[in-house]
């Protein structure tokens, strides 16, 4: 390729509009990177900490054991630890008021409805900027190409004669925009769809625990025989 028509020399060639819109696109695809490998890293760690949970979970590990150890590690555990002892925290609450089992588990359960919204937002934060930049960055390049095409052919009216020689740098210093920004859209896509996905699956497991730790507290919370005792410390099987 002829040294005119390299990649440096289209975009220091490109009249100011084009060069600024250029350096938006580049600075726009800077942090959607950022933010693909840092949300990759931030599911990954929340699907591995997931993961350990349930195994120590089903272990057959008491409530309360299970409890402690979510308090102890509530910073750095995982989101499913906390929707744990959100609704184990509740429901040592409300025991104390000598609730029924019903009102004792619709009261845990809306409590780990409230955390889990919580982490699901911190789950699926900077998703929004993502789908921004896939959906705005091809217009915003093509904004630059038509400007910068607009420019070559006002620069070209003063010509006597028009060649596609003298065409061709012009219209190439345009298409570059495109190119950058479909070079921005593209990953922040696919990046988008690949998450959200994850983050669904995600959401439909902790549903499911919710669900099956809210039997484990009706359980507990239901009148037992004469004798038996209430403890929480009763194993989960």
């Amino acid at each position: 390729m002829d040294q005119n028509f390299s990649i440096v020399s289209l975009v220091l060639g490109a009249s100011n509009v084009v060069q600024v819109v250029l350096a938006l696109l580049l600075s726009v695809s800077l942090a959607s990177w950022t933010v693909i490998f840092r949300k990759y890293f931030a599911i990954r760690s929340a699907r591995v900490k997931t993961d350990e949970f349930e195994q120590d979970f089903w272990s057959g590990t008491s409530l309360t054991e299970l409890y402690q150890a979510a308090l102890a590690n509530a910073r750095h555990g995982s989101a499913l630890q906390r929707i744990f002892a959100a609704g184990m925290r509740e429901f040592f609450k409300l025991r104390e008021r000598n609730l029924d089992a019903s009102d004792l588990v619709d009261g845990a359960r809306r409590a780990m409805r409230a955390a889990l919204q919580r982490e699901m937002d911190t789950l699926e934060s900077n998703l929004s900027f993502l789908a921004s930049v896939a959906s705005v960055s091809p217009y915003v390049g093509l904004f630059g190409t038509v400007w910068g095409i607009m420019h070559a052919f006002v620069g070209l009216s003063n010509l006597q004669q028009v060649t596609l020689a003298t065409v061709a740098p012009g219209i190439a210093e345009a298409l570059v925009a495109t190119a950058i920004g479909l070079f921005a859209a593209i990953p922040a896509v696919i990046a988008y769809n690949f998450f959200a996905r994850d983050i669904d699956r995600l959401s439909i497991r902790f549903d499911a625990f919710m669900e099956e730790f809210s039997n484990i507290l009706h359980r507990q919370a239901a009148p037992h025989p004469a004798g038996a005792s209430r403890s929480h410390d009763t194993g989960v099987h």
